[in-house]
């Protein structure tokens, strides 16, 4: 039966796979346990992993599995103007319509399941670490998955259903073969959060750790600003990892910003006083979704192009 699920859900354009829901329990402790022993600091914990919710939720009490997907996403470039000249950048896969694209993965997932009688929860999980330990994907050296067709330029959801499960693909995470004589993001990553002492990056010195964060939040003094290249995130490592070179131009266009337009999110105006369709064009290219970010990432993008 879970195979079956795969399938059809392969036809609608998704990687999946199906655990048993008693996977919980090792999802829950290989987080602790990494936590304990220091390898991922509390700042990052707080900020990033303490919502994770390790068991079924009350409205599927009686969840016997746990569903991860991954869909392949494009980066978006947008364009601004600034004294006369359009500027390009980009928004790494993930951010851009990451809403609309969970929702409508789990809406696929509960109508492939619902003339079977099965429902579907989302489920506040380690996306990452389950998609690895199905056998869904596996880890490049920066701690980011891979998954077969779309590299590293994709985005997971996860879900529980109460669809039976009796037997899955449980492994220990595993790194890409390929990894053990590269370095390429290793050498590519401007702040050292990639290592050849440990399995596990930096987190706390990743640039997207300091990125995704308010834009009243400043940058931290050690951070060079040339470091950054992203609206929001970072792909260096991605962008030289071998396993990407086939897709590593996948680009949808997003929105155009005029220069008074452009001024207006440096100067960090609030979306409701925004002129009306500026806030259209932003909705509708997903832009308004990083809009907490901006101005303070924008203005340091800005500055390097022009000096």
């Amino acid at each position: 039966m879970a195979q079956d699920l795969i399938r059809r859900l392969s036809d609608r354009g998704y990687r999946a796979r199906v655990v048993k829901i008693e996977r919980l329990n090792e999802l829950r402790t290989e987080i602790e346990t990494r936590r304990a022993e220091g390898l991922i600091s509390e700042a990052f914990f707080n900020s990033w992993l303490a919502g994770f919710v390790f068991a079924p939720p009350e409205s599927l009490p009686d969840a016997r599995s746990l569903i991860v997907a991954a869909v392949g996403q494009p980066h978006v470039r947008f364009i601004f103007t600034v004294n006369g000249k359009r500027v390009p950048l980009v928004v790494p896969p993930t951010y851009i319509h990451s809403r609309g694209t969970d929702k409508q993965a789990g809406d696929d997932l509960a109508e492939v399941l619902a003339p079977d009688g099965y429902r579907v929860v989302r489920a506040a999980v380690p996306k990452k670490l389950l998609a690895v330990r199905s056998g869904l994907a596996v880890y490049g050296k920066n701690n980011i998955t891979y998954v077969d067709g779309t590299g590293s330029f994709h985005q997971l959801v996860a879900v529980y259903s109460d669809l039976p499960c009796e037997q899955d693909e449980w492994r220990e995470p595993r790194m890409m073969e390929r990894c053990q004589e590269c370095f390429a993001c290793l050498n590519n990553c401007p702040t050292g959060a990639i290592t050849a002492e440990r399995f596990l990056v930096y987190a706390e010195k990743c640039i997207t750790f300091y990125n995704e964060e308010p834009s009243d939040v400043p940058f931290p003094a050690w951070l060079n600003p040339a470091s950054h290249d992203l609206l929001v995130g970072c792909l260096r490592c991605q962008q030289v990892c071998p396993t990407n070179m086939d897709i590593k131009e996948w680009f949808e266009d997003g929105a155009e910003f005029t220069a008074d337009e452009t001024k207006l999110l440096l100067d960090g105006t609030a979306p409701d006083r925004l002129p009306e369709e500026m806030v259209k064009k932003m909705e509708e290219s997903g832009f308004v979704e990083i809009i907490g970010v901006l101005p303070r990432n924008l203005k340091v993008l800005l500055e390097r192009t022009e000096s």
